[in-house]
Formats: C-alpha cells, structure tokens, sequence
C-alpha cells in the first residue's frame, strides 16, 4: 500500500510539475515583462509549498515500501523524489531569489524567468524518473 501511494504522489508531482514547464511558463512568457514577474511570484510560492511537501511524502513512502518489502526500487525512486530538494536549493534557488528580489521588471527578469524554466524542466524529469522506478517497482 506504501509503495501504490507513493507512485501516486510522484505523479501527481511529476504532473505537477510537467504542466508548470508546458502551460503555465509559456504562459507566463507571453506576458510582458511586469505581469510575467507579477504572475510568477505567487505562482512560485504556491508552487514551491506544494511540490516541496509532495516530495517529502513521495520519499517517505517509498522509504516505507522499501522497509516493508526490501525493493530496492521503492527506496530508489524515494531518493529521486528528495533529490528536488538540493536540486531546488542549489541550482534553481539563487533564480528564485533574484526573480523575488526584483522589484521592477526589465531585459534581465525576462532572462532569468526563461532560464527559470530550463531549470524547472529538471525537477520535472526528476519525478518522471521517480515515477517510473515506483511504476517498475509496483510491476514487480
């Protein structure tokens, strides 16, 4: 049961995450620069209190299948669910906290939002991965 509820959680993780790069940064891109950096902050909080907690919870689940049943993959695809936590702090949060730190956006905020995104595409791939190796591991 551990191990089902957390390949629902790096789903809904992974799709969370899939339609922030998909929909909502285009989105956001054909905006003009000021309401870019004005959709993107609280987007960004919101964004960043749910996927943190979804993978926290993906990786105690599948820490908990894992000691359950001793399928390495339940404690693999646990360990990518966390990984988006260093990833976030060391490689997207100095982004995150330019873009929070600007108030009036320019050429440079419109930079750093689509470079925003290119990181983002990371923390996707992440819980595709994840996602994958929990399916791999409820398979077998």
């Amino acid at each position: 049961m551990f191990g089902h509820l957390a390949l629902v959680v790096a789903a809904l993780f992974t799709g969370a995450a899939f339609y922030i790069n998909a929909v909502e940064q285009p989105a956001r891109l054909a905006l003009a620069d000021g309401p870019a950096l004005q959709q993107w902050k609280p987007a960004y909080r919101r964004g960043f209190a749910m996927q943190a907690s979804l993978a926290v919870v993906g990786a105690v689940l599948g820490a908990i299948a894992f000691s359950r049943d001793g399928d390495w993959h339940w404690l693999a695809g646990g360990v990518l669910m966390l990984a988006n936590w260093p990833y976030t702090l060391i490689g997207i949060m100095p982004t995150n906290r330019r873009l929070l730190a600007t108030e009036e956006a320019d050429d440079e905020t419109r930079r750093l939002m689509t470079n925003w995104g290119h990181l983002h595409m990371v923390r996707t791939g992440l819980g595709a991965l994840a996602t994958l190796v929990f399916l791999w591991a409820a398979a077998t």
